[in-house]
């Protein structure tokens, strides 16, 4: 008889710590599934058109979304959408969605039907200020505050860090590409948008490389800037780079017209004597070395370009004037003198 207590004890300590396992299992599920948000792929950033006809259930939400590439796990959906209150929610009506939203942020513009979205194009090159312009014409942001986010705002990327708050510190990083903004977007969500875009292009490889030249990401993505603000010829991007580069190695100041252009905060077709007398740290022609930020967002190419310069002996480049848009390069101050001269002529 002691036998038979001591088992139906045993079985009953087992059968508690069974209970207790799968109690912990349910919960630890419980959060791992309301937690985890994936997207389907965050470089595809443009938007897929699809529509919710009325009676539609989840499962045909979620089937919809897979065969459209915009989710790859339909249980998934099924089950967040129950553990977040979503479920049998959803609104007919039609939306612009993206591979590169999170699951649950296609859960959300699939409860609104009435968010409307628009599309915005940033250029490669354009600087801070002419990126809010744009923004502002078509968002609902006030320039001022959403200057005051990029000065101060809180924003975890590996590329940021060191990099200070102030005004430009996020000069460089906002991603010149195609967007789709929400039109009610706050401007917390469109900043954090463009420095996403940029921490998927920048990829570990450029990281590397980057400590291989011996600086920082601020001071390669500057010389990105530079380039991508020399030349818009995609052949001439690596020996600009080249120039940049041999310059700094000797010490001698880099002298940009496009750094003098940024200090003055304003586009000139030519620069006067007096304009390069401008004392900032932006104004290469007074000091050596690079500027003190980027003064520009560089796209992908100036980017690469910066990264891996030609190996040439150029120390200036001076504009053809054939229309063409691009350079002479010379080794010496002769020939950058006979060059300038050329180039004179054809404006005269």
């Amino acid at each position: 008889m002691s036998r038979t207590i001591k088992r139906t004890k045993r079985k009953s300590k087992l059968s508690i710590g069974f209970l207790i396992i799968v109690i912990l299992s349910v919960i630890f599920g419980y959060f791992f599934i309301k937690s985890y948000d994936p997207a389907y792929n965050i470089n595809i950033t443009e938007t897929t058109h699809v529509s919710i006809q009325s009676g539609m259930s989840t499962t045909d939400i979620a089937n919809m979304l897979v065969e459209n590439g915009l989710i790859k796990n339909p249980t998934l959906f099924k089950l967040k959408s129950k553990l977040l209150g979503f479920d049998g929610k959803y609104q007919a009506g039609s939306f612009d969605l993206s591979a590169s939203m999170g699951m649950q942020d296609i859960m959300v513009s699939l409860m609104d039907a009435k968010r409307e979205s628009i599309r915005i194009t940033i250029p490669e090159g354009y600087n801070i200020k002419q990126t809010v312009e744009i923004l502002s014409k078509d968002l609902e942001i006030d320039q001022t505050s959403f200057m005051q986010l990029l000065a101060n705002g809180n924003f975890d990327y590996r590329f940021l860090e060191g990099i200070p708050n102030g005004e430009n510190r996020l000069e460089g990083f906002l991603f010149p590409d195609t967007y789709d903004f929400f039109v009610d977007s706050t401007s917390d969500e469109i900043i954090n948008k463009m420095l996403s875009k940029f921490d998927a292009v920048f990829e570990d490889e450029y990281y590397d490389r980057t400590k291989e030249l011996g600086l920082s990401v601020k001071e390669l993505v500057t010389i990105a800037s530079l380039i991508e603000e020399e030349t818009k010829t995609a052949k001439e991007r690596p020996i600009v780079s080249s120039v940049v580069y041999n310059r700094l190695d000797i010490d001698m100041k880099l002298q940009f017209c496009s750094t003098v252009l940024y200090a003055l905060g304003e586009q000139k077709s030519r620069l006067l004597y007096s304009d390069l007398e401008i004392d900032s740290p932006y104004n290469t022609y007074m000091y050596e070395g690079l500027p003190k930020g980027p003064i520009s967002s560089p796209g992908k190419a100036c980017i690469e370009a910066a990264l891996y310069p030609a190996e040439t002996d150029f120390l200036y480049f001076v504009l053809k004037g054939d229309g063409s848009g691009e350079h002479n390069f010379a080794e010496n101050s002769t020939d950058f003198n006979n060059y300038k001269e050329d180039y004179l002529n054809t404006l005269l």
